[in-house]
């Protein structure tokens, strides 16, 4: 216990007695004993080691149910990459998936689709400099599926084949995995990058390798990365779920116990990261980047095991002084001239074992000079005067708020969320004691610590000026300001330091969102629907809300509303930004008495966000809060409806602050080609969609996206509102007589309006030329009016499924000619019945032609054809394992249960939609294609670089 905080409460007291003195030192000695414990391991989970060495981790958890999460960990990424492997280790990742004892070639991602597992948003693996992780959730519903998920994860850590025709064939994948991330950024990161790490072999480590070995490598290069590293004493299996934890463990020793340790092998070396010998100043231009960046690295440390209790309060204390720096910064944004757009600082490192202090911002119109001052000043302001008393009372109670929430949903939690937490304790020693002990642990230690620990902690980790830095400015080559050398940007930095920034001065805000609660309206009806499970009511303002009570989640109740009407009620040749942008102003001037950081600050200690929105042919609201701030989440409400705040710095700060964001999107080549996309696609029709341009912001009037705003949330009748998750009946029905009963309505009803917005008609076919890099994208698109309906929906659904199957097939295993992309479809009733369905797919400009051709071959074959049965239940299986677990979901059914109201139905469809997805039949896919891939209306559009 620190000295200053005993003082004040010994100089009221007497002198202390003997007794006293004695009784004070043992409950001092007993707490420093408790922060010298161990920490524990979560009582829920059993860790266990084989003989060979490997890790493996088991906990049952019923969130999903019927679900299990496996997790091959191996402690192995580039960094142990020898020259002639740079790539490789993600290589390997990518062969896993193509071939091993087991299953032969692409029968693993066929057998998985079966079962319901969704190549890419499921099934899936990643590489980094020190790991690879695989992952795998497997339904477990049948014995065999669970046995052949535990099969995989054995020939993944010891079987993949590396037949040499498909490695060959997987270089195409991996290039073209490495062809999207290549562009401005990338470019200008591989300069940045060597320097960051200079003098460590993770300058030369990127993941992602090098272009020539992904090419060029030989055989026997990946299969000696798999040999030398993928082995029992680097590997854990992570089994999480709906499964017996005995009967886990059993197939965790049956498939893994009899892996043979190597009797020799290489050691697991660990990169060192050099200190910084000296400061240095780095601007990187690039003729596409689109911002402006400021980044500032000191030299990166070791960290240290966080293994005692004392730890954990040293990250407790170390949390309080990243958000409080966070809070700090983001306020600065909400100057009517912001020196940045945004700003950060954090404690962290791209290398394991290691890290540094960091600060960035994205530069504003106000340019370089003025984002670095902000940016050091304030860390300067912390270092130098610390925080106030306010503000860290005010973050722990956010905090406290937090982790009441999660150890309030620990039998609730996702099993994906639990096993990410495993993951990091076998990779970086994250301890693991568990929702409980952590809980225990904040009521414990939270609230006594002071502000003179958080202060001394800023003090100790912003490193002083003299500390040696890399300041780099990555920027595009044109810009509104000067852009200055290597050596003024450091001397920038260096007298940005100097200054004194003064102490923070805090203003003080109100203490209670609603001075008083609103003349309460009635419930002039009320009805229930069994079979859903909810309760509709009808409030005398005009307003219908439904209610579903639910166990789904211990401390969740999530919002939706909605009523037609939207920004197509406007004139767009007056109103289109005003219109478009009236919702958005709002959310950044905030409602009542209080800005948006204000409103963080009375909120504090509470769980309740409001967004309103005006799309196109709508009013929304979207909301959620924990069980006991339901009435807080009301009172949002009713200050949105009731209160939108007028605040001319704010508003400047916002337009600036887009107009910095957009100034030069038009350099990066994607953004000209969706641009182009839909000029071709909507022409200059008045309500077009737009993308963002500085322009666009100039021509927003405040006071008329104001009046626009009070002009459709002025009037609430017609507005449905759907509550769902854990809320007792009874208590909330006066809340939303209070504050949604209350809502000014009159007896006008709203509607949407269609403005005739349509796309081209005919067959159209473009080509677009923007960007240095070899890189193309293939657009395509079918549109048309079509009837709408449930039934129909779900072929057309259920066609793009089945085509994203046989894509992947041909397009990326067959033909190595993509990484990603795919179809989409949709059916749409409002504001006229139309469908739209589309494919992307990025690529290699000389892969356009054959990808295209290939496209439309199997587009033909589902016209001619139909899919088969297998590939049609692939997606079947998808759906139900989704249905199953959406249907406890409280997000899935406040959704669902507007979209019902929106449609005019009774909601039924939620039920019945496993009844309907089994009775799809091929010919229903192969009627759909014929109905809305047609070529009576079509565009393409392809981008390839300008040379």
């Amino acid at each position: 216990m620190r000295m200053t905080s005993i003082n004040p409460i010994i100089s009221s007291w007497k002198r202390p007695g003997a007794f006293f003195m004695l009784l004070l030192l043992a409950l001092t000695g007993a707490a420093q004993d408790q922060l010298t414990d161990k920490l524990p391991v979560d009582p829920r989970l059993k860790v266990g080691k084989l003989a060979n060495g490997l890790t493996y981790y088991i906990q049952k958890n019923s969130r999903p149910e019927k679900k299990v999460e496996l997790r091959l960990v191996v402690n192995a990424g580039s960094i142990l990459e020898e020259d002639d492997q740079q790539g490789l280790a993600h290589f390997t990742e990518h062969m896993a998936f193509n071939g091993s004892k087991n299953f032969k070639k692409n029968d693993l991602v066929s057998f998985l689709q079966s079962i319901g597992v969704e190549f890419g948003a499921d099934l899936n693996a990643y590489t980094g400099f020190d790991e690879t992780v695989y992952i795998l959730p497997t339904p477990t519903e049948k014995k065999e599926n669970i046995e052949k998920g535990f099969q995989i994860l054995e020939d993944w850590a010891t079987t993949v084949a590396f037949e040499n025709g498909e490695i060959d064939k997987e270089r195409g994948v991996v290039l073209e995995e490495s062809r999207l991330g290549k562009g401005a950024e990338d470019r200008m990161f591989r300069v940045v990058y060597p320097k960051l790490f200079e003098g460590s072999k993770y300058a030369t480590r990127l993941p992602i390798g090098k272009d020539d070995i992904l090419k060029n490598f030989k055989y026997d290069a990946i299969k000696r990365f798999y040999k030398d590293w993928y082995r029992p004493d680097l590997m854990a299996v992570i089994v999480v779920g709906d499964i017996d934890p005995a009967e886990a463990e059993r197939l965790v020793k049956l498939h893994f116990e009899k892996i043979k340790a190597p009797a020799s092998s290489k050691a697991r070396s660990y990169a060192d990261v050099p200190a910084r010998t000296k400061s240095e100043g780095l601007v990187v231009t690039d003729p596409e980047a689109t911002n402006p960046v400021i980044e500032i690295f000191y030299s990166s440390k070791k960290t240290k095991d966080e293994t005692t209790v004392g730890d954990y309060r040293d990250y407790l204390v170390r949390s309080l002084f990243t958000s409080l720096m966070g809070q700090r910064l983001q306020e600065l944004t909400q100057k009517a001239e912001p020196p940045f757009i945004f700003g950060a600082s954090n404690i962290g490192g791209f290398a394991r074992g290691f890290e540094g202090y960091q600060l960035f911002a994205y530069v504003g119109k106000t340019g370089v000079e003025v984002a670095m001052n902000a940016l050091i000043q304030e860390n300067e302001r912390a270092r130098r005067y610390g925080f106030t008393a306010t503000e860290l009372d005010r973050l722990k109670k956010m905090m406290m708020k937090g982790i009441e929430r999660s150890y309030n949903e620990r039998d609730k939690t996702e099993s994906s969320n639990i096993v990410s937490e495993y993951v990091r304790n076998f990779l970086e020693k994250e301890p693991i004691p568990g929702i409980e002990n952590e809980y225990k642990y904040f009521k414990a230690y939270l609230d006594g610590i002071t502000l003179d620990e958080v202060n001394a902690f800023a003090a100790k980790t912003i490193p002083p000026p003299a500390d040696h830095r890399l300041v780099v400015l990555s920027s595009p080559e044109k810009v509104d300001f000067k852009i200055p050398t290597n050596a003024e940007l450091l001397a920038m930095a260096d007298e940005a330091s100097k200054k004194d920034p003064g102490a923070y001065e805090e203003k003080a805000i109100a203490a209670a969102l609603l001075d008083k609660a609103p003349a309460a309206g009635t419930i002039t009806s009320e009805k229930q629907n069994q079979a859903l499970g909810t309760t509709e009511l009808t409030l005398s303002n005009g307003v219908k809300v439904i209610l579903k009570s639910t166990d789904f989640k211990n401390d969740q109740v999530i919002m939706n509303a909605s009523r037609f009407g939207g920004q197509y009620l406007f004139d767009p040749s007056k109103d289109r930004f005003n219109a478009e942008f009236a919702s958005t102003v709002v959310g950044q001037m905030g409602v009542g008495q209080f800005s948006p950081l204000d409103l963080r600050k009375v909120l504090a200690g509470k769980t309740a966000t409001v967004s309103p929105r005006i799309g196109t042919i709508s009013e929304t609201l979207n909301g959620q809060c924990s069980a006991v701030d339901v009435e807080t989440m009301l009172q949002l409400t009713y200050l949105y409806f009731t209160q939108p705040r007028k605040d001319d710095d704010l508003f400047k700060s916002f337009v600036s602050k887009q107009q910095a964001l957009y100034q030069n999107m038009a350099s990066d080549p994607q953004f000209t080609f969706q641009d182009s996309v839909i000029s071709i696609l909507y022409k200059n029709q008045p309500w077009a969609p737009k993308l963002p341009k500085p322009e666009n912001f100039s021509k927003i009037d405040e006071q008329r996206a104001l009046d626009i705003y009070k002009e459709r949330f002025g009037n609430a009748n017609g507005f449905t509102f759907v509550l769902v998750g854990k809320f007792d009946l009874a208590a909330i029905k006066p809340l939303l007589a209070t504050y949604l009963a209350s809502l000014p309505s009159t007896q006008q009803r709203s509607t949407f309006k269609d403005v005739g917005l349509r796309p081209v008609k005919g067959t159209v076919k473009k080509e677009i030329r923007k960007g240095t890099e070899p890189k193309s994208f293939i657009r395509m698109f079918w549109n048309g009016e079509a009837p709408y309906s449930e039934a129909e929906h779900l072929k057309l659904e259920a066609l793009t499924e089945v085509l994203n199957i046989k894509l992947i097939e041909t397009l990326r295993e067959d033909l190595s000619g993509i990484y990603g992309g795919g179809m989409y479809g949709n059916l749409n009733k409002y504001p006229y019945n139309y469908y739209s369905a589309g494919v992307s797919l990025p690529c290699g400009p000389e892969n356009v032609d054959k990808l295209i051709k290939a496209t439309m071959a199997e587009i033909e074959k589902m016209k001619t054809n139909g899919p088969s049965e297998t590939d049609l239940n692939k997606v079947k299986e998808t759906w139900k394992q989704q249905y199953e677990v959406n249907i406890k979901d409280n997000t899935f059914w406040a959704r669902q249960l507007l979209q019902s109201a929106e449609l005019g139905s009774t909601g039924g469809e939620v039920l019945s939609y496993e009844k309907r997805i089994a009775a799809l039949t091929p010919k229903d896919v192969k009627d759909a294609a014929n109905k809305y891939l047609n070529m009576s209306n079509f565009v393409q559009v392809v981008l390839y670089p300008e040379k």
